[in-house]
Parts: C-alpha cells; structure tokens; sequence
C-alpha cells in the first residue's frame, strides 16, 4: 500500500486537478453546489452496488468518484470564502474527536452499544433537540425507517428480546389483514406501512441491515428474470405468448444459477 507521504501527494493532486477544471473548463466553471447534488447522489448509489456487488476495483473507482464531489463541494466554498478542504477535514476532526471521548477522553465502554448510546447524548449536548434530527428529510424510506429506529435505540427507546419484535409484527399483520377484509385502502396502507415498519426493526434485531437484503433480493429477481427472457429468446418464443407453467421451467432453471 501507499505510504502516508504518497497517499497525501495523491490528494494534493487531486486539488491541483481541481483548480485547473474550476478555472479552464466550461462545464466544471458552471457547476454550483445544487447543481452538483443530484449527481453526488447518483455516485453515492453507484458506490453502494460496487459494495454489494464486492467488487474492489469498481469500489475504488467509485470512492474516487465520491471524492471528487467533496473536493468540489470544498473549492466551490473556498470560491465563496465560506470555507476550503481544510475546513472540511478539521470539522470532521473535531467532531471524531469530541463523539470518542473513550478515545480521547476518561470516558469507560464495554461494548458498541454503549458508544452508540453515548454518541446520541453527546449530539443532544451539542445542542440537538431530538435525536431523530439528524435523519435526513430525503433518506429512501426503508433506510430511514432503520437509521430512526437505531437512533432511538440508542437511547433506550427499544425491545429487550427479538421474540417481542416478531410478535409485533405478527400483530401488525393481522391488523392488516383485518383492513384488507374491510377494503378501506387508506387504512390498508397506513397498515402496511406499520408491517414493513416491524420488519424493519425485526432485521435490526437479528443483525440483518433490510436495504441491503432488499437490494440483494432485486439482483436476484433482475438475474433470474433476465436468465428466463434469455432462455425463452434462444428457444424462439416470447414471455407474453407463454404461459405461466412454461416461463417456471425456465425460472426454475435459473435458481439453480442465481441463489
């Protein structure tokens, strides 16, 4: 691996490249911090498939591209005499620094679990009114609805043993089910709502994070489906003419390639 002299050369290249796109190329001239948003965004969910995907090199180039972002971010700052790279890297610091206080500090831990719980009343000394505040507004549903019921975990505000969590869940889908015999479609959503919720906090119980499993479960179906259509295709025929018995020989098939 790099050394440390090498790894800090590289990033100082990396603001030397920066400048020169800033001031001599049309497009980087244009970008503003909203404008470079919905892509920053695009890059974060590249990197999370490489990761899923375990794949090192794209892994890598894809942080490369998440670094780039910060980089931008922080010239456009610097060009608003807001704040620089520095700025951002000190922040950051300061703020590991002051949330470990384990490390840097007196403070005694036993486990993560005391951490985390710690971290939650650090952020509420901090001046935070609630500890949800620091869940983004944007978050896709399902992870905000575990980044929520971590937070408030970790202030004690959770189950004490997974067979709770299960029989909550057993409850919500009963409550479901009772809604769906009565055809009342917005209590019917409000329901379901409530079942992915307890899943939610169950895959929290039994170590298991639910956007990832829900990830892997689409790659699976996207494989397996794309396998029957490629299957079907080289027999000459077309799914909307098959019927269902004959499309799950084919899906059959593929389950025995994609687990």
């Amino acid at each position: 691996m790099n050394s440390r002299e090498s790894q800090l050369k590289a990033i100082n290249r990396l603001l030397d490249i920066m400048d020169d796109l800033r001031e001599k190329c049309p497009w980087d001239k244009k970008q503003t911090l909203e404008s470079l948003r919905h892509l920053t965004i695009e890059e974060t969910y590249e990197l999370a498939d490489a990761i899923l995907d375990n794949n090192l090199q794209e892994i890598k180039k894809e942080l490369g591209d998440v670094l780039l972002h910060i980089v931008f971010y922080a010239k456009i700052g610097s060009e608003k005499n807001a704040f620089d790279i520095a700025d951002v890297a000190n922040s950051i610091c300061d703020k590991l620094i002051d949330r470990h206080p384990h490390i840097y500090g007196d403070v005694k831990v036993d486990n993560e679990d005391d951490v985390k719980r710690n971290w939650e009343q650090l952020k509420l000394k901090e001046g935070k009114t609630s500890v949800l505040e620091g869940v983004p507004k944007s978050l896709p549903a399902v992870v905000k609805a575990n980044r929520i019921q971590d937070k408030v975990a970790g202030v004690g505000f959770d189950w004490e043993q997974p067979e709770q969590v299960w029989e909550k869940v057993q409850e919500e889908l009963s409550e479901l089910n009772t809604e769906i015999k009565k055809g009342n479609k917005e209590n019917i959503e409000k329901e379901f709502g409530d079942v992915l919720f307890s899943m939610i906090n169950y895959a929290r119980f039994i170590g298991v994070n639910p956007e990832n499993a829900l990830e892997k479960t689409n790659k699976k179906f996207i494989n397996r489906f794309q396998y029957l259509e490629k299957a079907a295709k080289k027999e000459g025929k077309q799914l909307s003419e098959m019927s269902l018995a004959e499309m799950d020989v084919y899906w059959e098939a593929s389950k025995k390639l994609y687990k």
